[in-house]
């Protein structure tokens, strides 16, 4: 059975080429929170050499994530085809060529079609990362290992702006870009060289040399070979796999919609919270200096928060973790926006926020592989953060929208704190969905 070569990984402790599988993840999503954040970090210097207003520096900042949501979509699914790895490839390839197109551009059409380009690998290596978290990690560690993958979006973040005030001010906006192309580039070697393909995988697809690839990895995890590969689920019940439309199957339909709900809604307060906080600190009066400090120490809760709740999902229920957190995170957002000012208070609390709010965003992504089988696992995590992507485009201008209109902060943080109740609601329910009793095969993706 599929399964019992896969469980016999899964079961054990992790062995080092699970470790450096997920290590090489971490450092991918590192290069990606850099190169997600990179227009934020030249966007000053840029708009000063173009003579840009507002308008076309929002434009420039939406871009990447126009391209991210589209590469969720349409690239992330093709790792169910090509595999995991090849898919990975391909997006730093892509990544790589659009920052290095950025550091060429002349105009805000031009810049603005490279960022575009660059989100569209950066979107559909997302889901691959998750995904080959996922299957490489053992059961007790696969929280852990994916909040560790997730948790290095915003330490990339930060240590890259550090790299890009130094690049800016000695070499100019356009050497930011450049880095980034260089840094990813670096990683292709390093992909081909060190990270196997998905075991699941290999088993449920079957590419050419298959049983030699599964085997030498068998032996690299200490197992025996096998002298066959068992049928894999695609050729039991003669499915194709690998399209949207089987995300709505009878089995996956309302796993799939609640999950989609609860990507959508907890990335419109996430980029709601990380786009706006230091802004409206600096509006409540602090200066700007002690408004980015707020921003940097949410990310910086954010990161113990989400290794918090890896940690935590050994022990105890991932769904109620996450929802725990969620309710909480909406608690915490009350109490910031109603503070009345005050430094220190202010970022004890958005520190708070940081912890709860990320610990959300990585649970969700720590619950979304099980729900789907090996077939359409990518597809499903790609369409699923595609969705929330559109929650992360809505948030910060539906935010911008009513301050316009004479919102203050404090009442955004009231209303941007409703999502994160419907997402728990959404992670709750989808725990319940799947608690059902299903009189399917041990390979249904139901079944985690």
């Amino acid at each position: 059975m599929t399964t019992d070569i896969v469980a016999s990984m899964k079961e054990g402790p992790m062995q080092p080429v699970q470790i450096l599988a997920v290590t090489i993840c971490v450092i991918i999503n590192m290069l990606d929170g850099f190169d997600v954040l990179v227009m934020a970090f030249t966007a000053p210097s840029v708009a000063a050499e173009w003579s840009l207003d507002p308008q076309s520096v929002g434009i420039l900042l939406s871009a990447g994530l126009f391209g991210m949501a589209a590469g969720s979509l349409f690239i992330a699914p093709l790792a169910d085809r090509l595999g995991r790895r090849n898919n990975l490839l391909i997006c730093l390839s892509i990544i790589s060529v659009g920052m290095f197109a950025s550091a060429f551009t002349n105009s805000v059409t031009t810049l603005a079609a490279a960022r575009v380009v660059a989100g569209l690998g950066i979107g559909g290596a997302l889901a691959s990362l998750t995904t080959i978290t996922a299957e490489y990690s053992s059961y007790k560690r696969q929280g852990f290992a994916i909040s560790m993958v997730q948790s290095g979006y915003p330490v990339g973040a930060t240590i890259g702006g550090t790299i890009a005030a130094f690049l800016i001010v000695a070499y100019g906006w356009r050497s930011v870009f450049l880095f980034g192309s260089v840094c990813t580039l670096a990683m292709i070697p390093l992909v081909l060289r060190y990270l196997p393909e998905s075991l699941e995988y290999l088993i449920e697809r079957k590419p050419e040399g298959a049983l030699t690839k599964v085997n030498n990895l068998l032996q690299r995890l200490g197992q025996a070979p096998v002298a066959a590969l068992p049928a894999s689920r695609q050729q039991r019940t003669g499915a194709q796999g690998s399209s949207v439309l089987d995300l709505f199957a009878a089995p996956l339909r309302t796993s799939t919609l609640l999950l989609w709900c609860a990507f959508f809604m907890v990335m419109l307060s996430f980029y709601f919270v990380l786009s706006w906080t230091p802004t409206l600190l600096t509006d409540a009066g602090l200066r700007a200096e002690q408004g980015i400090s707020g921003g940097v120490l949410m990310n910086i809760g954010g990161v113990i928060g989400g290794a918090t709740l890896g940690y935590m999902t050994a022990r105890f229920s991932a769904h109620r973790l996450t929802a725990l957190y969620m309710v909480l995170c909406a608690a915490f957002m009350i109490v910031f926006g109603l503070l009345d000012g005050g430094l220190g208070s202010m970022l004890v609390v958005g520190f708070v926020v940081g912890y709860f709010i990320f610990g959300s965003i990585i649970g969700v992504y720590s619950i979304a592989p099980d729900i789907y089988g090996t077939a359409v696992r990518n597809t499903g995590m790609g369409w699923a953060i595609g969705i929330g992507r559109f929650g992360a485009i809505i948030g910060p201008s539906a935010a911008g929208f009513l301050l316009a209109r004479g919102w203050t902060g404090a009442e955004c943080f009231l209303v941007f704190c409703i999502p994160m109740l419907i997402a728990m609601a959404a992670i709750l329910l989808l725990k319940a969905q799947q608690n059902r009793p299903l009189h399917v095969s041990i390979e249904s993706p139901e079944l985690s």
